[in-house]
């Protein structure tokens, strides 16, 4: 009797299993990696908005929401009408937790304190920033 040198059923059933896992595989990879990406991007974009936010005016409003324009109108004056209208749909819920100070406990040194203010400008893509404020000690 010849025999024929083929694959079995068997054989081909199992190299279809395999390459099928591994195709889900990648898809799953290739999914997640999308969404990071696109999270990254919309993040860089809204930091630059939040950079309209950062100014010291925002440590009044603790638990409110404002816009940007709310922010900036009293150091910019924006004559035009759309510039105002963006500057106005750019809204953030500001939280402002109790800040903390850092300061030297031996008189000997000379060591500034400083007062942190925590940020959080709360959105889809929340983010958080710092304000330092260095307070000199005189002798």
């Amino acid at each position: 009797m010849k025999q024929n040198r083929a694959f079995t059923l068997i054989e081909v059933i199992i190299s279809i299993i395999i390459l099928s896992g591994a195709i889900v595989y990648v898809l799953n990879l290739h999914s997640q990696t999308r969404y990071d990406i696109e999270y990254i991007v919309q993040r860089n974009k809204l930091t630059l908005q939040d950079s309209l936010f950062v100014a010291p005016k925002i440590l009044r409003f603790h638990k409110e929401t404002k816009s940007a324009y709310d922010i900036i109108n009293d150091k910019f004056t924006i004559d035009k009408l759309k510039t105002r209208e963006i500057l106005q749909n750019i809204k953030r819920e500001i939280f402002i937790p109790e800040s903390i100070s850092v300061s030297s406990d031996e008189d000997t040194l000379s060591i500034p304190s400083i007062q942190i203010q925590e940020i959080k400008l709360k959105d889809k893509y929340s983010s958080y920033y710092f304000h330092f404020n260095i307070i000199s000690q005189s002798k």
